[in-house]
């Protein structure tokens, strides 16, 4: 396979040695409820709790929020667990040989920190003079294997913090403080959203995580010798009628570059993704592997998705700040420009090659917070909240119009 120009989650560009993985096995897309015992069973789950609605957190797995509900007793789960992994666990380098697992653990979940870039000379996931390859490429144990420390804890609130140390593609070595801190947020934080009360019949589940990197060390960290970004990912579960959808400054190319990224792993067709002049629309049904990228000059600091099916509509937003170094690229290449990534980012799952299982099948909404130009004791926030709020589509539709740009028929037709 040629691995040039690949995006996140490199997990997804199966060599014949992750193609002897089984990988094959069914959706679990079940309640919240049997979600959660599930993951109990194998893991400490720290739960976040209001109003009937809860946010499930995994410390190790660096603090990820695995699923939510908005009723935590009867709700279905919006989160992609990926339950063969967790209940295998971590296994000996003598297990891993061979497999996946040495590369990464799919433990699933709708938010988890990761921190890039992933390729190219400044790559965190390549060990010097390695190739861009999949046989060599592996994630980081910060961000793979390692368990943060739970600091805080509320019913409605949680704070980890990890330390590592890190060494990229040209040999910089970096020590880094990480703090995440996770808040549930209800219907009564609707206002933030959408600038008032939920409709009646509504109801929402929602989360912020406040994610801080600092440098620990003694140097400074140079776009020269190579920056680290916080990187937020999250698995939801797909379905036939679900639509990704991305609203994006509209304008001339020549000023603000293409509307957006579509050939991640080859040129998205139009029967996966529609672009218009001032939003896109992206399947996230998880039956053709794409992915896709929006620049930060085009970014309107939202993307989101509609679940016709569930009546669900999804909103990701991100504290949009300055960038005076632009924002890390993760391509698998040594890089004319390592500072001209995406902010904004969504990927379908699918096969990878003919004969491959899809490794979920998911799909994702990814957002990045710019390139860390630290000196010694200097920290970079990103900030992202995630909303799902479910209901009539009669409700649902000014939401979708106020927040995204378009109407739910509009969502529901484009495919």
């Amino acid at each position: 396979m040629n691995h040039k120009n690949l995006g996140s989650l490199p997990i997804r560009y199966f060599s014949a040695l992750a193609s002897a993985v089984a990988l094959s096995s069914p959706v679990f897309a079940g309640s919240f409820a049997d979600d959660l015992a599930f993951m109990s069973e194998h893991t400490e789950i720290v739960l976040l709790e209001k109003d009937g609605a809860a946010v499930a957190l995994a410390p190790a797995y660096q603090g990820r929020v695995m699923t939510s509900a908005v009723d935590k007793e009867d709700g279905a789960g919006f989160g992609w667990i990926n339950r063969p992994v967790i209940e295998k666990g971590f296994l000996s380098d003598e297990e891993k040989a061979g497999k996946l697992e040495e590369h990464i653990y799919i433990f699933g979940g709708e938010e988890r920190f990761w921190l890039g870039p992933e390729g190219g000379q400044f790559a965190l996931f390549f060990k010097p003079g390695t190739k861009f390859e999949f046989s060599d490429w592996t994630t980081p144990p910060a961000i793979d294997t390692d368990a943060f420390a739970v600091v805080e804890k509320s019913e409605e609130s949680a704070k980890f913090s990890h330390e590592t140390e890190l060494v990229n593609y040209s040999g910089t070595k970096f020590k880094v403080g990480i703090e995440r801190t996770v808040k549930i947020l209800g219907a009564d934080n609707a206002v933030d959203l959408i600038g008032g009360e939920l409709s009646e019949g509504l109801t929402m589940v929602g989360y912020e995580t406040d994610n801080v990197i600092t440098n620990k060390g003694e140097d400074a960290w140079k776009p020269e010798t190579g920056l680290l970004s916080i990187w937020m990912l999250g698995m939801y579960n797909p379905s036939p009628t679900t639509t990704v959808v991305i609203p994006f400054v509209e304008g001339d190319e020549a000023e603000l570059g293409a509307k957006v990224k579509d050939d991640y792993f080859g040129k998205v067709p139009e029967d996966y993704l529609k672009v218009e002049d001032d939003v896109l629309f992206f399947r996230g049904d998880g039956t053709r592997r794409g992915k896709i990228g929006i620049t930060p000059q085009r970014s309107k600091g939202i993307a989101g998705s509609y679940d016709a099916a569930g009546k669900v509509l999804n909103i990701v937003t991100y504290n949009v700040q300055e960038a005076p170094e632009g924002f890390v690229n993760s391509a698998w290449e040594l890089q004319e420009k390592p500072y001209a990534g995406d902010v904004i980012n969504s990927y379908n799952d699918g096969s990878p090659e003919p004969g491959v299982a899809p490794l979920g099948p998911f799909y994702e909404l990814e957002t990045s917070s710019p390139a860390a130009a630290l000196k010694p004791g200097g920290t970079m926030r990103h900030v992202q909240r995630t909303y799902h709020i479910q209901g009539s589509e009669e409700s649902l539709d000014p939401i979708a119009k106020k927040l995204l740009g378009v109407g739910l028929e509009e969502i529901k037709g484009k495919f």
